[in-house]
C-alpha cells in the first residue's frame, strides 16, 4: 500500500478529460466500489436481521434493538483497522491478486459489522441517507477528477483530521456526550467528503505515474477502490448519526 501512496505526483502533467485509458481505469475502480457496497449491504442485512447470525454478533433487546456487541462482534468490528495497519508492514510489494484479496476481506468485515445499522435505524432513514451519500460522493469524486487545483495540501490536512477524529471518538466512548457526538459526526462528514475528492485526484495521477504497468495498475485499482469505499462508508455512517431515524 505504501508503494501506491508514494506514487502520487502533482496534478499538472496531463489533460485528464481526453484519456480513454484513464476513464477505463477509473471505471474499474468505481465498479469495484459499487460491488463492494452491494456486498456490504447484503452482509449487513444478514448480520442485523437473521437471528442465528445476529445473536452471535450482537446483544439485542426483547424488541429487537441493539444493546451491545458480543466478543465475536467486537472482533469483527475492529478487525478491518488491525488488518489495514498490518498490511502496511506485511504487503511491501503487493501483487494485484493480494491487493484484491485485501479489498474483499475488508469489505466483508465492514459489511458484517454494519448489522448495527439495521438494528439501530429505520429502514426508510437508511435508504434515504444512502441515496444522499451516493449523490454527495458522486459530486465530490467528479470534482476531484476534473479540478485543476492541486489537492495534496488539503489531503495532508484531512489525514491529520482523521487522526483527531479517532481520538475524539475514543474519548467520547467514555464521556457519552451527545453534543460532542454531533460535532464529531459533522466534522467527520466534512473530512471524508474532502478525502473523497482528494483520493479521486490522487488515483487520477497515480494512473499516469504507473506508465501502463499491469500489476501496478491492478494494485492501484484495489487500493483506490478501498480508499473510496472507506470514504463512502464513513460519510454514510456520520450522516446517519446526524439525520437517521432511530428505532
Amino acid at each position: 500500500m505504501s508503494d501506491f501512496k508514494n506514487s502520487y505526483t502533482a496534478p499538472a502533467t496531463a489533460d485528464m478529460s481526453v484519456d480513454a485509458g484513464l476513464r477505463s481505469f477509473m471505471l474499474g475502480v468505481y465498479n469495484k466500489v459499487a460491488i463492494g457496497l452491494l456486498v456490504s449491504a447484503v452482509l449487513a442485512f444478514i448480520t442485523g436481521s437473521y437471528p442465528p447470525v445476529r445473536d452471535l454478533m450482537y446483544q439485542v433487546t426483547a424488541d429487537g434493538r441493539l444493546a451491545g456487541l458480543t466478543l465475536l462482534g467486537m472482533i469483527v468490528a475492529f478487525s478491518p483497522l488491525v488488518i489495514l495497519l498490518g498490511s502496511n508492514f506485511v504487503m511491501k510489494n503487493p501483487t494485484s491478486g493480494g491487493a484484491s484479496a485485501l479489498y474483499w476481506l475488508i469489505v466483508a468485515l465492514i459489511g458484517a459489522s454494519m448489522g448495527t445499522v439495521v438494528l439501530m435505524y429505520t429502514g426508510a432513514s437508511v435508504v434515504q441517507t444512502f441515496l444522499i451519500t451516493s449523490a454527495a460522493f458522486g459530486a465530490l469524486s467528479l470534482f476531484g477528477y476534473t479540478t485543476k487545483k492541486d489537492l495534496t495540501g488539503l489531503g495532508s490536512f484531512l489525514i491529520m483530521g482523521v487522526i483527531g477524529l479517532i481520538i475524539a471518538s475514543v474519548v467520547n466512548i467514555f464521556l457519552q456526550n451527545s453534543m460532542m457526538q454531533l460535532i464529531i459526526s459533522v466534522v467527520g462528514v466534512l473530512i471524508f467528503a474532502g478525502l473523497t475528492a482528494y483520493d479521486t485526484q490522487r488515483l487520477k495521477m497515480t494512473y499516469y505515474a504507473l506508465g501502463g504497468n499491469q500489476n501496478a495498475m491492478g494494485v492501484a485499482t484495489s487500493y483506490g477502490a478501498l480508499s473510496l469505499y472507506i470514504n463512502f462508508i464513513n460519510m454514510f455512517q456520520f450522516l446517519l448519526a446526524i439525520f437517521g431515524g432511530r428505532r
